[in-house]
C-alpha cells in the first residue's frame, strides 16, 4: 500500500492526521476559554461529554490518531536520519533556510508525548476514566473539570510545565501546519509562503489561548510552591 511503502505516503497519513489533530486542539482551546468566563459553562459541557458513548468513541479514535502521527512521525524521522547518514549534521548546518522546528520535530514530540502524558493524568484519568471504572475517593467529582482546572494550576510546578510543552507545541504546530498543505497540494508559488503565514498567525492565536487560560488560573488560585488544590 502506497501510504505504507513510499515515504510521500507516509507523509500524507501524517498531514492527515496532524490536520485532524489540529482541529481538536482548536475544539479543546474553544472550550477551555468558557472557563475563562464561566465555570458552571465549563461543567456543563464536562457532563456533555463525560463517559458516554460518544464521547468514549471520540477518544479512542482521537488516541488512535495521535499513536498514528506520532508512529509515522518517528518512522519518518528514522528513514530522513538514515538516508542522510554521517553526513546529516553538515547538511543541516549548510542549510540556513530550513527552520529550528524542522530540524528539532523528534525533541519536540517527545516533549510534546510527555507533556501528552502529564495532562492525561491531570485531567483525563481524574475524568473520565474516573467516571468509567467508578472511582471513589478523589477529590472533585469526575464532572467538575473547573476545580480539577483550579487545582492543577494552583501548582506553579505545573503551570511551568504545561508552558513549556505548550511552547514545544507552537514550534510543532507552525512548522507541521504549512508542512501539511504542502503536502497534501494545497500550495503553489503563491500560497506556499501565505500558508506559513497563515500556519503561524493561527498557531500563535491558538497556543497563546491556551496559555492565557494557564496563567489566569494560576494567578486566580493563589498559586504555591507545592502543588495542591486552591484554598
Amino acid at each position: 500500500m502506497w501510504l505504507t511503502n513510499s515515504s510521500i505516503g507516509r507523509k500524507v497519513v501524517m498531514s492527515v492526521t496532524g490536520v485532524c489533530l489540529i482541529l481538536f486542539l482548536t475544539f479543546r482551546c474553544a472550550m477551555n476559554v468558557v472557563a475563562l468566563f464561566s465555570g458552571e459553562a465549563y461543567n456543563v459541557i464536562c457532563e456533555l461529554l463525560g463517559s458516554n458513548w460518544y464521547a468514549v468513541a471520540a477518544t479512542c479514535g482521537l488516541a488512535a490518531l495521535a499513536l498514528i502521527h506520532f508512529f509515522f512521525a518517528f518512522w519518518l524521522t528514522m528513514q530522513n536520519r538514515k538516508a542522510r547518514g554521517p553526513e546529516r549534521y553538515h547538511e543541516t548546518a549548510r542549510r540556513s533556510e530550513v527552520s529550528w522546528a524542522s530540524q528539532n520535530m523528534l525533541v519536540l514530540g517527545i516533549i510534546i508525548v510527555l507533556g501528552l502524558i502529564l495532562h492525561l493524568f491531570n485531567f483525563w484519568y481524574n475524568m473520565m476514566f474516573a467516571e468509567i471504572v467508578g472511582m471513589e475517593g478523589l477529590a472533585h467529582g469526575p464532572a467538575d473539570g473547573f476545580a480539577w482546572i483550579k487545582e492543577t494550576f494552583s501548582c506553579w510546578v505545573y503551570v511551568v510545565l504545561y508552558i513549556i510543552w505548550l511552547v514545544a507545541l507552537w514550534f510543532h504546530l507552525s512548522h507541521g501546519f504549512w508542512s501539511a498543505m504542502q503536502t497534501l497540494g494545497l500550495n503553489g508559488k503563491i500560497w506556499f509562503k501565505r500558508w506559513k503565514v497563515i500556519g503561524i498567525i493561527y498557531t500563535t492565536v491558538l497556543i497563546a489561548l491556551f496559555i492565557i487560560v494557564v496563567l489566569a488560573f494560576a494567578f486566580k488560585c493563589a498559586p504555591s510552591l507545592c502543588c495542591g488544590a486552591c484554598s
